[in-house]
């Protein structure tokens, strides 16, 4: 593939991106960011030019890596068509052409490692935006720019021989915004034996490891390996949240559903998802670093393994279905949050909690009678209330314990 002339403004990229004295790795990790997060990209929408120049970015860097094209006749990409709506209700649809960024690192092993990451967003936020004001370009710098780039470190690491018994497979999904419409095109389409595959790797929304660490790891019921492999890792103070099932709204999913052991990686939701505020300089790029150290040390004490066992598991949404409620309080719940409550990770301007004083990084402990213990006990606590009501919010903030009256 012969570099293209938007590859050039790299080294200008490096230069301004990167502080001096950083290591090459976080160097480049914040130049992949920065670039698939850059305003020149639109927001990377499925089957629009941004896309498009994303892809052929992502399939510079596999080159430039080592990896080999695996996509369609010997080319990086694979190529598929999706119907878009602009909203679910609208009537009619517009086919476009999407694609997928797929490279090859053989070690001429039985088994083949994927690992992937999808790389489109919302454009303009037009469908699947959160943000309230006129369209504004959506650059997803976490969501799911710093997958991409995670997933390109792992490629140069793997690729030098870090974990050699294996052969991984990188593959840069398109459309999974839209209803992981890649990874799904993808195992209906394989471009390897699927019946080879060991097990699956998904990075989606791995730039905003907090302060405390906390790496939420999704689908640790699907092969009796992953526990006993995770509990044994030790990498830079993280401390890995897990949760079983292999159903979840990203792409390790479609792996999941052909019987593929799966993982998904996840630091956490934040009020700039699906906004345009989530932006490069927002990452947090030494934990980005720890965290393709932690993903890594996990491909390597598993190699030699042999092929993972496959187990089902039961779908955590349908077991611990939240109970249906009216009201909200307007705040974004801090998904890794380990401890007893639902800490508060952003509130909503104008709306419930915001009016009646309550501040991100809160710990709600009681709404009315009903106790929170955890997120799901703050959904059942929310059931019990109509428009209208009023009830006591017991947070703690610091070490402090407050009481908040709040106007449903």
């Amino acid at each position: 593939m012969k570099m293209k002339a938007w590859i050039l403004i790299l080294p200008f990229l490096a230069g301004t991106a990167v502080a001096q004295g950083q290591s090459e790795a976080l160097m480049k990790l914040q130049v992949d960011v920065v670039y698939l997060a850059s305003d020149l990209l639109q927001g990377r929408e499925t089957g629009k030019k941004g896309e498009r120049q994303a892809a052929d970015y992502i399939a510079y860097r596999f080159e430039e890596l080592g990896l080999s094209p695996k996509g369609y006749a010997g080319e990086w990409f694979q190529d598929f068509e999706v119907q878009y709506k602009a909203h679910p209700h609208a009537k009619e649809t517009e086919e476009r052409t999407a694609r997928n960024v797929i490279g090859y690192l053989d070690n001429g092993a039985e088994h083949t490692v994927v690992i992937g990451a999808h790389y489109d967003h919302l454009g303009h936020g037009i469908m699947g935006s959160r943000h309230t004001g006129s369209p504004a370009i959506h650059n997803g710098a976490d969501d799911n720019a710093s997958g991409v780039a995670g997933i390109l470190r792992l490629a140069e690491l793997l690729v030098e021989g870090a974990a050699p018994q294996n052969n991984y497979l990188f593959i840069a999904f398109s459309g999974e915004e839209m209803g992981l419409f890649g990874s799904k095109y993808y195992v209906q389409n394989p471009t390897i034996n699927l019946a080879e595959v060991n097990y699956m790797l998904n990075l989606d929304m791995v730039g905003r490891l907090n302060e405390e660490k906390v790496l939420s790891v999704n689908g640790v019921g699907t092969s009796p390996a992953w526990k006993t492999a995770l509990d044994r890792l030790s990498i830079g103070g993280i401390s890995a949240v897990q949760s079983e099932s292999g159903i979840g709204p990203s792409d390790h999913t479609s792996f999941y559903l052909e019987d593929i052991p799966v993982l998904h990686f996840f630091t956490g939701q934040h009020e700039d998802y699906h906004k345009p505020e989530d932006d490069s300089e927002l990452v947090n790029y030494r934990g980005l670093l720890l965290t393709t150290d932690y993903i890594l040390a996990l491909i390597k004490s598993l190699d030699g393994q042999g092929r993972l066992v496959f187990a089902k598991t039961q779908d955590e949404q349908e077991s611990r279905r939240p109970a249906a409620y009216k009201v909200t309080l307007g705040v974004m719940p801090d998904y890794v949050y380990q401890g007893t409550g639902m800490r508060i990770d952003g509130v909503m301007q104008g709306r419930t909690a915001d009016k009646a004083g309550l501040e991100k990084g809160d710990i709600i402990l009681k709404i009315g009678d009903m106790d929170v213990k955890d997120i799901y006990g703050y959904m059942e606590g929310l059931s019990s209330f109509s428009a209208g009501d009023k009830a006591i919010v017991l947070i703690k903030r610091g070490e402090k314990t407050l009481e908040k009256e709040v106007t449903f």
